[in-house]
């Protein structure tokens, strides 16, 4: 078969998380593989992600009319049979492009409601999905007013109504500190990379009290396939970040089969028909599921990989099967563990030095280390774990089961010291620090909570 003659493949943004493994699972499909994208960021790809790339097309994410138009009659030109996208901020215009094509993709018009978090909300109202209830503020408003003519108490939740990465979000112990939060929630007007507009409205959201969960789901035809239960491990203040993750979640067949009926009432409220669903969820103390958001993707954070070890199954394989119309190969091919577990700076300032990273290849209690990975080099400006953007590596453990995984992980991880200069980094780094603090003392003022079990619960064993 000819190049040319190949199935070709449209990924809408491959700089993510998840897009190299779904571009590498393109290539062991035998696909050509294009990728939209704009020019500037494109020039920032690295070596190892264009070499995995037959062909780019630029346009303009902010313009999602011209967008679908130019992208189009790119795919009708180059044959393209598929569209997929790894990015929920591209979501929305891959199922539009796809509607577009003929192709197989979510319902466009309820797309939105995957990158639009008050869409969602009012999306998961009006078809009855176990969530809590999210309002938006005002923007010359009073939040308290808000929250207090919403009926919702403390602690309650904040976050943008459009970011990622946990990128805005709090967790507010009571009134005092509401109003920094909001702001803190409103600071990112345009999405950092591509530099299109962002609705920054500011959401009150209830806190959902319990233990937090992802269920990484693939549909295909309107049939949705439950592929893996993650454990979420998180920071435990008022400022919420992911550390880590467990597949499979040590979870008894109960209360695993109440969060995936609450997840299937999610994806079917949103129109996610045809594609992988990355879906948060929490396990209320009083024994109920509570769907926090849906992101029309796959799961970011190497979660992809975890599954692959835990399960043997690819889960940006079967996305791309079903973006062409095929049943996709959820097959379980392992029946273990992999956990991953982020290095994280304790503040922020200027990174020194890491020690006592563990190596590939260590065997950890029950565990073998599969990968260690740093970001971020010695010297470079860091911030603490207020969001995603804030991991500076990783490692990464399989086990025979969870538990093995989850112990084994707090070992390798206990070892771990990173080593941070608070005074080198000047305005950045003190402006972060500030940031950090508006909503870390209201967690302080308020003991009374335990927020080790909030909006992101502190995981520590599983």
């Amino acid at each position: 078969m000819t190049p040319r003659q190949k199935p070709a493949l449209l990924v809408i943004e491959a700089l993510a998380t998840a897009g190299e493994y779904l571009l590498d699972s393109a290539r062991h499909l035998g696909l050509r593989v294009f990728v939209a994208t704009h020019a500037d960021v494109f020039a920032a790809y690295p070596p190892a992600l264009r070499e995995r790339i037959d062909g780019v097309v630029f346009t303009d994410f902010g313009d999602p009319d011209a967008a679908v138009r130019e992208l189009g009659e790119f795919c009708r030109a180059a044959g393209v049979g598929a569209v997929v996208a790894c990015w929920e901020f591209t979501s929305p215009l891959a199922a539009a492009l796809a509607a577009e094509l003929g192709l197989p993709g979510n319902d466009p018009t309820r797309a939105h409601g995957c990158r639009n978090k008050l869409r969602m909300a009012e999306l998961f109202h009006r078809h009855g999905v176990p969530a809590p209830r999210t309002v938006p503020t005002e923007r010359d408003g009073d939040p308290v007013r808000t929250a207090a003519a919403a009926g919702i108490g403390y602690p309650l939740v904040v976050k943008p109504a459009e970011e990622a990465g946990s990128m805005g979000v709090s967790v507010v112990a009571g009134p005092d500190r509401l109003p920094a939060a909001v702001r803190l929630a409103r600071s990112w007007p345009v999405e950092f990379s591509h530099g299109f507009p962002l609705d920054d409205t500011a959401l009150l959201q209830e806190y959902a009290d319990g233990a937090e969960f992802s269920v990484e789901t693939v549909v295909w035809s309107g049939r949705a396939q439950h592929v893996a239960i993650t454990a979420k491990f998180t920071t435990g203040d008022g400022i919420r970040a992911e550390l880590g993750h467990t597949v499979p979640a040590a979870l008894d067949p109960a209360d695993a089969r109440l969060l995936c009926s609450a997840v299937d009432a999610a994806l079917e409220a949103l129109g996610v028909t045809d594609g992988p669903a990355h879906t948060e969820v929490k396990l209320t103390g009083d024994g109920a599921a509570r769907v926090i958001e849906v992101a029309a993707r796959p799961p970011g954070g190497h979660i992809v990989r975890l599954v692959r070890l835990a399960r043997g199954v690819d889960l940006t394989a079967a996305q791309i099967q079903v973006a062409f119309g095929s049943e996709p190969d959820l097959e379980p091919r392992a029946d273990g563990a992999a956990a991953i577990r982020f290095v994280t700076s304790p503040h922020a300032g200027v990174l020194t030095a890491v020690h006592g990273l563990p190596r590939t290849g260590d065997v950890v209690g029950a565990a073998r280390v599969t990968d260690v990975a740093m970001y971020t080099e010695p010297g470079a400006a860091v911030t603490g774990p207020r969001d995603n953007l804030g991991r500076l590596g990783h490692v990464i453990l399989e086990a025979a089961s969870a538990r093995e995984a989850d112990a084994a992980a707090a070992v390798a991880m206990a070892g771990v010291v990173v080593d941070v200069d608070p005074a080198g980094a000047g305005d950045t780094a003190e402006a972060t620090a500030r940031a950090d603090d508006a909503v870390q003392d209201d967690h302080d003022q308020d003991q009374d909570h335990d927020c080790d079990d909030g909006y992101g619960v502190t995981r520590c064993d599983a």
